[in-house]
C-alpha cells in the first residue's frame, strides 16, 4: 500500500488537456505567428511555385506581351488630349492647352449626332444581336442528331470570319432596287415599285442591324451552347416525368440555369455599347445616309485624324473610355445588388 503511495506521488502535475475546440484555435494561431514570423529574404517559395507552373506561364507569355504593348503602353498617348500635338515636335516638347479639346467636342452640334447614331445602333445591336445568340442556341441545344448539331453550328459560324467588306457587297447587292429582296416583293405583290433601301435614311439603322446579327449569331451563341451543356440532365429527366414539353424545359430549366451567364456577358456588351467601330457603317453608308450612319469612330476618324487634329482624335478616344467603364460598373453593381451574376 505504501508502495503505491510512493509511486502516485512520484508522478509529476501535469495540466489538463484543453477541450478539443480550444486545442484547434490554439493550433491555428501558432501556424498564423509561424507564417507571419517566416522570413524568406529571396521570395523562394515564388520561384518555386513559378517553376512548377513554368509551362502555363510560357504559354501565357505572348498574351501577356500583347497586352502590354498594344493596351497598357498606348495608355500613355493620352496626354496627347492635353496638348496641341503637332508631329514636327517631340512629345514632351508639345504645347500643353487642359481641357480645350474636350471643350471643343462637347461644343461640337456633329459630335451629338455621331453619339446619338452610335447609342441607336448599340442598342439595337445589344437587344437583338443578344436574343439572337440564345434562341439560336436554344434551337441547337434541342437538336438531337449529332451530326446535323455540328454542321448547323460550322455553318453557323462561317459568317464570323468573313469581311465586312463582302458582306457589305453581298447586302447593297441584295437590297438594290434589281435585288432579290425587290424582286421577291414585287413579284409577291407586297409593293408596285421598287424601293431604293440604301437610300432611306430611316432603314439605315435595321439594315446595320440585320447585317450585324446575320453574321455574329452564329459565333455569339458559342459561350451559351457552353453553358448549357453543363445543366445537370437529371432536372430535364425530372421535368419529362411531370409531363413538361420542350418549350416548357427550356423555359423553367434551360434559361434559369444560364441566367448568370446571360447576366455577365450583357454587362459586358453594355460596357460595348459606345464601341460599336465603324466599318459598317462606312461600308454601308453613303452621302444620302450619312446623317444617320456618322457614328464616334467615323466621327473621330474623319473630324480627328482625318484633319490633323490628333488630340482632338485622342479626346474622342478617352471620352469613350471613360463612359464604356461607367456602363461597366453601373450594370455591375445593379447585378450585384439584385444578387445575380457579376463580373467582379
Amino acid at each position: 500500500m505504501s508502495r503505491e503511495n510512493n509511486a502516485t506521488s512520484a508522478q509529476p502535475n501535469l495540466p489538463e488537456p484543453p477541450p478539443p475546440v480550444e486545442r484547434q484555435i490554439r493550433i491555428g494561431t501558432d501556424l498564423l505567428k509561424k507564417k507571419r514570423h517566416s522570413k524568406d529574404p529571396k521570395g523562394k517559395g515564388f520561384w518555386k511555385r513559378a517553376s512548377k507552373q513554368k509551362a502555363l506561364l510560357l504559354m501565357s507569355l505572348p498574351f501577356v506581351i500583347w497586352l502590354v504593348v498594344f493596351k497598357y503602353i498606348p495608355i500613355g498617348g493620352w496626354l496627347m488630349a492635353f496638348q496641341d500635338f503637332k508631329p514636327q515636335f517631340g512629345f514632351f516638347e508639345q504645347e500643353w492647352v487642359g481641357w480645350k479639346h474636350f471643350k471643343d467636342l462637347f461644343n461640337e452640334p456633329m459630335f451629338y449626332t455621331a453619339l446619338e447614331n452610335t447609342l441607336g445602333m448599340g442598342i439595337l445591336g445589344l437587344v437583338f444581336g443578344t436574343a439572337s445568340a440564345i434562341i439560336f442556341a436554344l434551337l441547337l441545344n434541342e437538336l438531337r442528331f449529332h451530326a446535323l448539331k455540328k454542321w448547323t453550328q460550322t455553318i453557323s459560324y462561317l459568317p464570323h470570319f468573313v469581311s465586312w467588306v463582302i458582306v457589305a457587297n453581298i447586302v447593297i447587292t441584295m437590297l438594290s432596287q434589281d435585288g432579290a429582296i425587290n424582286n421577291i416583293l414585287v413579284s409577291l405583290g407586297l409593293i408596285d415599285q421598287p424601293i431604293n433601301f440604301m437610300a432611306r435614311p430611316d432603314m439605315f439603322w435595321g439594315i446595320v442591324t440585320l447585317s450585324d446579327v446575320w453574321k455574329e449569331t452564329g459565333w455569339n451563341a458559342i459561350i451559351y451552347l457552353a453553358a448549357m451543356a453543363g445543366v445537370d440532365p437529371q432536372l430535364y429527366e425530372a421535368a419529362k416525368v411531370d409531363g413538361a414539353s420542350r418549350l416548357r424545359q427550356m423555359w423553367h430549366i434551360t434559361l434559369p440555369s444560364i441566367r448568370s451567364v446571360i447576366i455577365v456577358l450583357l454587362i459586358l456588351n453594355i460596357g460595348n455599347l459606345i464601341n460599336i467601330g465603324f466599318e459598317k457603317q462606312m461600308l454601308l453608308g453613303n452621302n444620302i445616309v450619312m446623317e444617320k450612319a456618322l457614328v464616334i469612330d467615323l466621327y473621330a476618324l474623319d473630324y480627328g485624324i482625318g484633319m490633323f487634329r490628333y488630340s482632338f482624335g485622342t479626346a474622342i478616344g478617352i471620352f469613350k473610355s471613360v463612359i464604356s467603364v461607367i456602363l461597366i460598373l453601373i450594370c455591375n453593381s445593379v447585378a450585384k445588388r439584385i444578387g445575380e451574376g457579376r463580373v467582379f
